[in-house]
């Protein structure tokens, strides 16, 4: 049976990791794909949804790139794992009218189209060829699905989260745990992000492709992986019924490729000016709505940035044709 292939999963026999995922995330009435219901955010607070001022910041990324592009007639923008479009809507608000104008905001999500969604963005399942703009991947590689291995032979699991011993790690399998995450007892294989990633850099005609997510490098991996699910705001074991999401953090450094940077997100939004800084005192005297405004916006870029929190993401810049960012 082709591990990929999530029509000819048995229903009760135990299968490789990547094939449970793929079924249990994408598969019929899988936990991504399935209409109606609140999407990922009833289930996962990510920065998207944590505050306005990350989509801000994007613009801003967007930005530095149009005037690299040479300010062109169309600018690309392709949201990678779009979700419900929130981050799509809240960079083109954030946005001048006459940049967004010039925008063409391409959603890329294997969900339907949701309702209401903003006209101008088209959306579409594969990222689109050609682009010239920001390709922005936000906690969309933690959900491709991958493979585990524990003691060098594949880990199988049951539809019920039951998990066993499979067949022995195979040649580019092997290969990619000697180079990138040699000598764990049990780890998450990340060839598939890598190949994932490669595919989406390669539509990018000119400009910057750029991926966020839990994330870890070489010398960080954790002993035991971390496999895990989350159901309504609350981590769960990683059952692969579809009733839950099922991810892992990313080895960002084995996806990136010639000439990318790796930031963390409190490294990247702090030179996209969001600043946890609190504001002056002296102007809740002078301006006391501002003085509250502002201190509600120092909260929410504090937890943006938050060390041991969302600050700690990994961003993997990659240029295209361009000099990288920030430069």
């Amino acid at each position: 049976m082709d591990p990929m292939d999530p029509a000819e999963r048995p229903a009760e026999r135990p299968v490789r990791w990547r094939t449970a995922m793929e079924h249990a995330l994408y598969g019929p009435d899988g936990f991504y794909v399935r209409p109606g219901g609140p999407g990922p955010a009833g289930h996962f607070r990510t920065s998207v949804h944590a505050s306005p001022l990350y989509a801000r910041a994007v613009a801003r990324l967007l930005l530095w790139v149009d005037e690299r592009l040479g300010l062109p007639e169309e600018l690309d923008l392709v949201d990678v794992g779009a979700g419900r479009g929130e981050l799509l809507a809240g960079v083109l608000a954030a946005l001048p009218a006459r940049t967004a104008a010039r925008v063409r905001p391409y959603g890329v999500e294997r969900a339907g189209r949701p309702d209401g969604l903003d006209p101008r963005i088209r959306w579409v399942q594969e990222p689109p060829g050609g682009t010239r703009g920001l390709l922005f991947a936000n906690e969309w590689l933690d959900n491709v699905p991958l493979d585990l291995a524990e003691n060098g032979r594949y880990v199988e699991v049951a539809r019920d989260g039951t998990q066993s011993e499979g067949g022995p790690v195979d040649g580019r399998d092997r290969a990619w745990l000697d180079r990138w995450w040699p000598g764990a007892g049990r780890a998450e294989i990340g060839r598939p992000r890598d190949v994932a990633w490669t595919a989406a850099v390669a539509t990018v005609e000119r400009g910057l492709a750029v991926a966020v997510d839990y994330a870890h490098t070489r010398d960080t991996r954790p002993p035991y992986g971390t496999l895990t699910g989350f159901r309504a705001g609350r981590e769960v074991p990683p059952v692969p019924d579809g009733s839950c999401d099922v991810t892992a953090h990313v080895a960002l450094d084995a996806c990136a490729g010639p000439g990318a940077a790796l930031l963390t997100q409190r490294q990247a939004l702090t030179a996209l000016g969001v600043s946890g800084s609190r504001p002056p005192l002296t102007l809740a005297s002078t301006d006391p709505a501002a003085y509250v405004r502002a201190l509600s916006a120092a909260g929410e870029a504090a937890e943006l940035t938050a060390r041991g929190g969302l600050g700690d993401f990994g961003w993997l810049i990659q240029p295209v044709g361009i000099e990288n960012w920030p430069s």
